[in-house]
């Protein structure tokens, strides 16, 4: 049996319901050290279990994630638990109250279907903080209060957790105060450090107490403190989240098709920039043709550390998916999340 081989800084993605050999080449490449599945890849759970099994044939070790956070960002619907927004835990049984147990339920109901599958982990929680001008963010957040949204937000993570998977904070240091999108555009941030440092930074400051395994910075910039967005800043990924926070989990970038990646060049020059300032892993979905480029100029790029902190990402406690939903945990969780769902409108 061959050793598994150490895992590259390059998150890619596949095109459709199946893996084809070029994806397969890409796979295998040495660069490559993880794969985001997204809607376009979901027809249905036996499907994506043989579209999962493709994969760990051709690269057992390879690191598989989802967008699977609940509300508007959930990849995979039919056959699958349909989440509420982050913000819709504060108000379950129709109050405006903080129910950590009801976080903590939905974060593994989430996991342990994932899990299920053999997905490795989420891009979840989400620990902006909603600051009522962000359409991007919105309901998203778990709270317009640091405090609330970080209590909640945890509670998540720790559902997560007990279900065998890792936990990913984002968009460090905080989207919540900008109103543009960052897919689209390159959002500017003017606030002082200090007032971002005592709202902001409050979630992500208790999850890393908490032991987050993973954070995602965000695709804009802080004009006040830095004049490159924190995804590609050496202060805030090295200074802040490293030195300061004491971070010693995976950062992975957000997705360099972006247009908040735009200023850095092209692919390859993102790339870099990326892991020059501090970044573990680079995603790079939506453009076959530059995860290629990206790969091919990565070939060397080994790093023991950042190896190290990725196998933190991989799954844990493997589940039969046909066990988990005869389970009574299941059959809870899901009437609970049902009921929320009713409550609130949510589909």
């Amino acid at each position: 049996m061959r050793p598994p081989k150490p895992l590259g800084p390059v998150m890619l993605d596949l095109q459709g319901l199946t893996l084809s050999p070029d994806e397969k080449d890409k796979l295998t490449h040495p660069a490559a050290g993880g794969l985001i599945l997204f809607s376009r890849n979901y027809e249905s759970p036996q499907q994506l279990m043989t579209l999962i099994g493709e994969i760990r044939a051709s690269r057992p070790e390879i690191l598989i994630a989802v967008d699977h956070e609940g509300g508007r960002v959930q990849r995979f619907r039919e056959g699958f638990t349909g989440l509420p927004p982050a913000a819709r835990y504060r108000e379950s049984n129709g109050q405006q109250t903080l129910s950590e147990a009801t976080a903590e339920t939905a974060g593994w109901l989430m996991a342990a279907e994932l899990r299920a599958i053999d997905v490795d982990f989420s891009f979840a929680p989400v620990l902006d903080v909603d600051s009522g001008i962000s359409d991007i963010i919105g309901n998203r957040a778990f709270s317009r209060d640091p405090l609330e949204a970080a209590t909640l937000a945890r509670a998540f993570a720790k559902g997560m957790r007990r279900a065998g998977m890792a936990a990913v904070g984002k968009h460090f240091p905080g989207h919540g105060g900008v109103a543009e999108d960052s897919h689209l555009a390159l959002p500017v941030d003017h606030r002082a450090f200090d007032e971002i440092e005592n709202r902001d930074l409050q979630p992500f400051k208790t999850l890393i107490e908490f032991g987050l395994e993973g954070i995602m910075p965000a695709h804009v910039v802080y004009a006040a403190i830095d004049e490159r967005p924190a995804g590609f800043s050496r202060f805030w990924i090295q200074e802040v989240l490293r030195r300061r926070l004491g971070f010693g989990g995976t950062v992975f970038s957000d997705d360099l098709s972006m247009a908040g990646a735009a200023f850095a060049g092209n692919y390859v020059d993102r790339a870099r920039l990326a892991l020059e300032a501090g970044c573990d892993m680079v995603l790079v979905c939506n453009m076959p043709e530059a995860a290629g480029q990206v790969l091919e100029a990565l070939t060397n790029h080994s790093n023991p550390e950042r190896e190290s902190r990725l196998q933190r990402m991989r799954g844990h406690f493997s589940m039969d998916r046909n066990a988990l939903l005869a389970s009574a945990d299941w059959q809870r969780a899901t009437e609970m999340i049902a009921s929320i769902n009713e409550q609130t409108g949510h589909a």
